[in-house]
Parts: structure tokens; sequence; C-alpha cells
């Protein structure tokens, strides 16, 4: 970064300590009240902004109540549970940290076995170059994290230590930056287990296609997955559960707070900066093929190494720290709605440890699925010649949503029988399934639009036959579009579902606003089968991998391969049997790497609806009052509606710049030092010089991207409380069917040219060619821009509960001052929304 980003970003900085000032400054509402006040005495809806960002919680400065910072669990032994031999809720959580303890255990033992798999010298030695590629990008992208948590370390301090201490603040502030690391170090920890788990399992995958059958290779990527999912989610429960059980009731608040800011400040570093990474690393080594007709993974190619790297950093580093994130936060929300939102502190107690247990029957329900399907799949293929790579992944998916949803509703009878006039555990479990079954129902509708075998995929063969790349890419709009009508339908299905599950007396005598807590249990019930879900998403970055890593070690021009391969390993080599097995695996892993974007995608919609409706409660005091400004009638909100698509469209305008840009950098770096003649390999030099280009733009895209979305929440929030409510409604509807859209369209692009590749083996011909454009400009749509909707949807809504709550304090008071700050803040916005093209733009003077 330039001296000049610096500048830039100290200056972004020194607003945002002024925003926090303001917010703790403009107390005062009309009658001299607290908006604070006011909203806790009208409908206490405090608890239900608190539950959605544990820094809004802490916005809260009375020291009476409210806020995540000042809440105070319940005795959680106060509580017996029959149906597990009388234990009290401690004793029962305490259970749930050994299995906690055996998901780490599963994962762990996984990774030795990866580990101790046969690989070639040859196919090692490559992953093993992926892998310290990836540690390059990943301790650079640390760095940046760990300076990005000092600045923001500094704005804790001022606000939780002088501007609104909490409690004893010498306890509370270091305790808010300690689990603020601990949070930072989840999300990155595991996106660096997962990456050094993936780059074992390449290999071993290359390795055991050699044999010419296909289950080894289905096989090993699927266990590596399971090993970062099992890990992924164990972890967050375990640091879950270790606040509940382990801190003084009085500082889980605190501890919640630190853990849910660095989650989210690591997940968006590593999601949006790794959506960028791979794909200008993609792009640049996809287009050699066309340049200089080479084959694909060519080992002379600069690009592949980078483009191996940008596998993990984008399809693996952020899916695994984005899940983490999704996990922990919506932890964070649950736990946070039942102290506020719930009267009893006895049912406070019941549900707390519902919440939990139903977390680990989640984790073992997963685990019990894929030894099942795991066995199936053996018995069905172990010894098959040839086997549809999609078929055990599908199995496993339904397998674990079935199990999930029995033991959700088997969990629910024992734990909680007699709640609600003894049928909140039958509603509350059906309201869960609702959200499992949508991560079943939406992968299977994925499929429709990107699998190999799909009608929309064939069809963009075939225009792609006739009209070339053009036709092809046309093919590729109309799957994406469909898919957002199907998909956009069965998420409001199953949301409308679970809201009618949650209609009655049952849950409306026990706690204020259940719809709110439906959609809540809906978005838990989203992630119900973690572990799977990771899964089959690093299955992909796995299966792309293992076909590079057989090309870039040329294990084919070894002398004496095939008698060394059968006296070391006792292999009958079928090299042309590897090949089509491993490109076939990797159509199966670009269906599933797309069936997981639209689960965490619906996540985080039905999250923001979930917030938006606070918002929307706390504003007309539990629709009490200037309900009529929610309606079109109402002009600013209107206007609030048309704003939020415009800036949906330049997020997706703006990553897409930085890859473009990148990728220009890339290729022009590529065509200059690639040596065709008298060399088999591309010098490692080279190869790294590709990865350092596309760290510096995928961090650059980032740093833009970033503060404009900042300041823009900032400045609509500042303009009229019901202007930004229709942002934010707009931002998330935009976002849902922009992001569907792009991810399904890109999935069939990838996956066309991949039948082009396997099914009508015709690479280097024209038609590949032009499968190949289209895949390149399928590239930012699925791996970019709309995986990266997903933070940006979250970060908006959840910063935008305390600018609203900022704005409206200070609109009562100065309006003048309210409306110069909005002027204030867009303009910053806007400058930055120009810079991340103009500043972003192809400049043919600066060539590498």
């Amino acid at each position: 970064m330039t001296v000049t980003n610096w500048v830039e970003f100290l200056a972004g900085v020194s607003v945002c300590s002024l925003m926090i000032a303001m917010i703790c400054a403009g107390r005062t509402f009309p009658a001299g009240k607290s908006l604070r006040a006011l909203l806790k005495r009208r409908y206490s809806t405090a608890g239900l902004l608190a539950m959605v960002f544990p820094a809004l919680a802490a916005a809260q400065t009375e020291h009476s109540g409210g806020g995540e910072a000042n809440l105070t669990l319940p005795d959680l032994t106060s509580v017996t549970f029959d149906h597990f031999f009388g234990l009290n809720g401690h004793a029962l959580l305490m259970i749930g940290l050994l299995f906690c303890a055996g998901g780490l255990l599963f994962g762990l033992t996984i990774y030795v076995q990866l580990k101790n798999l046969p690989v070639h010298r040859t196919m090692r030695e490559i992953s093993e170059l992926i892998y310290e590629t990836c540690k390059t990008y990943l301790v650079t992208q640390g760095k940046f994290i760990v300076l990005l948590w000092v600045f923001i370390a500094v704005i804790i301090s001022l606000y939780f230590g002088v501007l609104a201490p909490v409690g004893n603040v010498a306890v509370t502030l270091p305790i808010i930056l300690a689990f603020s690391l601990v949070g930072i170090g989840g999300s990155y920890g595991v996106a660096w287990f997962g990456i050094r788990v993936n780059t074992f399992a390449n290999s071993r995958t290359a390795f055991a296609g050699l044999r010419g059958k296909p289950y080894p290779c289905m096989a090993i990527p699927l266990k590596a997955g399971m090993s970062i999912g099992m890990a992924l989610i164990s972890i967050e429960l375990l640091i879950m559960l270790c606040i509940l059980l382990f801190v003084p009731a009085a500082y889980a608040g605190p501890c919640f707070i630190g853990f849910a800011i660095g989650e989210s400040l690591g997940a968006a570093a590593l999601r949006i900066a790794g959506g960028i990474f791979t794909k200008i690393a993609d792009i640049g080594s996809d287009l050699m093929k066309i340049v200089f007709k080479i084959k694909e993974d060519d080992a002379r190619n600069p690009g592949v190494i980078a483009d191996c790297t940008g596998d993990n950093a984008g399809d693996s580093v952020g899916p695994s720290a984005d899940g983490f994130e999704t996990y922990g936060v919506t932890g964070v929300a649950l736990i946070t709605f039942i102290l506020l939102a719930v009267k009893s502190p006895t049912t406070q107690v019941q549900l707390l440890v519902w919440i939990f247990v139903m977390r680990v029957a989640m984790l073992v329900s997963s685990s019990a699925a894929y030894f099942l399907n795991g066995a199936i799949a053996k018995a069905k293929y172990g010894n098959a010649d040839e086997m549809d790579f999609e078929t055990p992944l599908t199995s496993l998916v339904w397998i674990t949503s079935i199990v999930s949803i029995v033991l959700t509703y088997v969990v629910s009878y024992m734990m909680i029988p007699d709640l609600g006039q003894g049928t909140l555990w039958w509603k509350l479990a059906s309201i869960i399934s609702c959200g499992t079954l949508a991560g079943a129902i939406i992968p299977e509708l994925v499929k429709v639009f990107t699998s190999t075998k799909s009608a929309h995929v064939k069809e963009v063969v075939k225009s792609a036959q006739e009209g070339g790349a053009s036709l092809g890419i046309l093919s590729g709009f109309v799957a994406g579009n469909f898919s957002a009508y199907w998909l956009g339908l069965s998420m409001v299905a199953l949301m409308a579902l679970g809201y009618f599950f949650s209609t009655g007396d049952a849950m409306a005598s026990l706690m204020l606003a259940p719809a709110v807590f439906a959609f809540g249990l809906v978005a838990f019930g989203f992630l119900g089968m973690g572990p799977v879900t990771i899964a089959v998403d690093s299955y992909g970055p796995v299966t792309d991998n293992a076909q590079s890593v057989y090309e870039l070690s040329l294990i084919e021009n070894v002398p004496g391969i095939e008698a060394e391969l059968k006296k070391d390993y006792n292999i009958d080599v079928k090299f042309e049997a590897a090949k089509h097995l491993l490109e076939a695996n990797d159509g199966a892993g670009n269906t599933f790497k797309a069936s997981a974007k639209p689960v965490l995608i619906g996540t985080a919609v039905v999250g923001a609806t979930t917030m938006i409706f606070s918002i929307i409660m706390a504003l007309t005091g539990g629709l009490h009052h200037d309900v009529e400004n929610l309606s079109l009638l109402h002009a600013p909100f209107l206007l609030g509606l048309i704003t939020g698509g415009a800036m949906i469209y330049w997020f997706t305008g703006a990553s897409t710049q930085a890859v473009t840009t990148g990728a220009y950098r890339a290729v022009e770096y590529i065509k200059k030092h690639i040596k065709l003649e008298g060399v088999e390999k591309a010098s490692v030099t080279d190869s790294k010089r590709v990865v350092e280009i596309c760290t510096k733009y995928a961090q650059k895209g980032m740093f833009n991207i970033f503060l404009a979305v900042f300041f823009a929440t900032l400045a609509f929030a500042f303009v009229e409380p019901y202007f930004f409510i229709g942002y934010l409604i707009s931002i998330a509807v935009f976002g849902l069917y922009q992001a569907i859209f792009m991810a399904n369209a890109g999935g069939a692009w990838d996956n066309a040219k991949k039948v082009v590749e396997v099914d009508l083996k015709q690479k280097g011909t024209p038609l590949h060619d032009a499968t190949v454009v289209g895949d390149t400009v399928g590239d930012p749509f699925k791996d970019t821009s709309s995986v990266a909707m997903n933070p940006v949807i979250k970060f908006t809504t959840l910063f935008g509960l305390l600018a609203v709550e900022l704005a409206v304090t200070l609109s009562r008071n100065n309006p003048g001052l309210a409306l110069g700050l909005a002027v204030a803040f867009f303009l910053v916005s806007v400058f930055f929304v120009h810079k991340s093209f103009y500043g972003m733009r192809i400049d043919t003077k600066g060539s590498n």
C-alpha cells in the first residue's frame, strides 16, 4: 500500500472514532429522554437490536440492564433435565465439551491419515510448493488483519474504556480485546488448517487416480472436507461453550462481543480478498491456453501455481473463515435474544442448553451420516471402473439432512417436553428443520443449473458450438436468471413455514417477538449440517488442485516410472484413465462448490431480515407509531429501496474491476516471462511473482470496497431512518438475487467447459476456446462478486443498527448537523467508489 493509501486509511479510522464519540455524546431525545431508555421502556427492543450484533449491544450504556456487555448469564445449574439422567444444564454442557474434543480428534485423525497416504515424490513436491505459496499469501493477509485489528482495538478502547465504560473497565476492556483476538485466531486458524489439509489431499488424490479406479478419487477429497468441517464446527462450539461454562457470568457479555468482532474482521478480510485473488490467478492462467495453445495446467505456465494457490485462498480459506464467523455470530445472536427477550430465568436456561445440545446433535448427525454414506459408497463403488462422482455427495447431503431432522425432534422432546404448554418442543424443532431442509433442497436446485448433466449446462455447450463464446455466455445468463427464480421462491417458502410455526400463544407467552426468534432459528437450521456443508464445499478446491498437481508433476515423463510405481506401490498405472477421472471429478467439485454458496448467502439474507425487523420495531415503538412511514407513500422509504440496488451493482463492478486489473497485470507478466522451448517447468521465481501480483490487487480492491461500504452505511443512516430501512431491505433483496444469479451463471459456464473437456474430449478446439472464454467471464461472477455479497450484506445491516441509532439521536437534537454529516459521509463514500474504478483501472504505463 502506498503512503496515500495509509493517509486515507488513517483518515477513515479517525472518522470512525469521531462517530463513536458522537454515539455517546448525542444521548438526549425529546423531553430529555434517552433513545435507549425509550426503546427499553416502550417495547424492550434493545434486546432485539442487541441480539444481532455485539457492538450495538455495547452501545447501550445503561448499567441497569440491556446491552450484551452487561448481560449476566443465568445459573445453568438451576434447571435439571429428566431425560438426561437428571443432569443440570451446566453438567450437560460439560459433556458437550467431550463431543467438541471428539470432533477435533476426528479432524486431526484424518489430517494424519491424509499425510500418511502414499504419494509419489513428484506430486508431493508440487503440493508442497502450492502450500508454501499459500503460506506466503496467508502470512501477508495475517499482517493486514493484525494491522486492522490495531486500529479497531484503539476504537474499542476509546469506546468501552473512556466514552461508554462497562462495569470494571480494567477487567472488561482486556476481555473484549482478548476475545477479539480469539475470534480472529479462530477464523485465521481454521483457514490455515483447511489449506494444510487440502494441500495434503490434492497430491494424494492425484496419486490415487493412477490406479484408474474412481472411488479413491472421491473418498480422499471428501475425507479432507469432513476433516475441515468437523474441526471448524468443533472449535467454534468449544469456544462458545468455554465462555458459557468457565467465564464468570458477569463477564460473558464482553467475551461474546470481542469474539464476534474478531470473527467478523477475519472473515471479511479473508473472504473478499480471497475471492479477488483466486480469480486473478484463474483468469491469468486460463487465458494462456488460448493465447499459446497450451494444455490445461501446463507446467511451463507461471500462472498455474498461482491458480492452485488461488483455489485454496478463494475456495478454501474464504469459505472456512466465512463459515466459522457465520456459526459464531448466529450463536451469539441466539444467546443474546434468549437472555433479553425471554423473561423467565428458568426458560432462559432451558432454551440456552437446548440450543447448545442441538449444536452437539448436529455435530453427531454429520459424522454419523458421513460414516454411513461412506460405507454405502464403498460397497457400491469400491471396485468400480466408472462412477458418477456427484451421486455419493448428493446422498451424503440428504442422509445428513434426514438424520439431523430426526435428531432435532428427538433432542427437542427430551430437552423441553413441557415448555410452552407441551407444544413448543415440536414447533421449535419444526422451525429448525425448515432451515435444515434448505441445506438439502438448495444444493438440489443449484445442480439443476450447474451440474455437468444439467440441461442448462448442455444448453451452454450447444450454444457455444454454433455461436461461439457469445451465445455460450448468453446461455449462462439464462441459467443464472432462472436459478434466482427457483432458489428465491424456495427460501421464501421455508421462511414462511418457519414463521407459521412461531404463531400462536405458546411462544408469545414466553418471549417478545417470537417471529424474530423463528427467523433466527431458520438461519440456525441453514447451518445445521455444518461439517457436511463445509465438506462438499471444500471438495472442489481439492479436486481442482488434484488435476493441476497431476499435470504439473510431469510424472508421465519420469524415466522408468511404470516400473517404479509397480515396485514401490504395486500400481499397474493407467495414465489416460487417471486424467479422465481427475477431470470428471473436478466437474463434481465445481457443482458442489456452487451448491454451498447460496446456503451462506441465504443465511445472510435471513439474518438481515431479522435485523431489519428489529430496527423497524425500535423506530416505531413496537409498531405503535410512525408505521405509515413504512410505505411507498413515504417518499424517503421508496428512495431508499431504489438506492440499495445502486450500491449492490456498484459493489459487483468494484469487485470485478479488482479482478480485471489484477488479471491484466498477471497476463501481462506471464506473456513476457513464459518459456515454452527448452524447459519443462516455469521457474519458482516467476510463479511467486504472479502470486505477488494477485495478492497486491486483492488487498487494494478490498481496501477501497470496505471504506466505500462503511461510509455509505453512515451516510444513508443519517439521511432519514425510514430511508435507511428501505436501503437495508433493498441491499438484502438485490444482493440475494444478484448473488444467486452470478454464482449459478458462473457455475454453468465453468461446467460447460468441463463437459467439452471430459465428455466431448475437444480440448484445443474452437469450441473449447469458446467455453474457456465463458469460464473466465464466470470466474469473478461465481467466486468473487457473488460470494462477497454475504459479508457485505451482513456488515451493512449490522453496522447500520449502530448508525441509525446515532442518526436518530442527532437529527432530533440538531437536524442541520445530521444532514451535514450525511453529506460529508456520502462524499467520502463516493470518493472510494470513484477510486474503486479510477484508482484500479488498467494503466498501460505501469507494466510489470
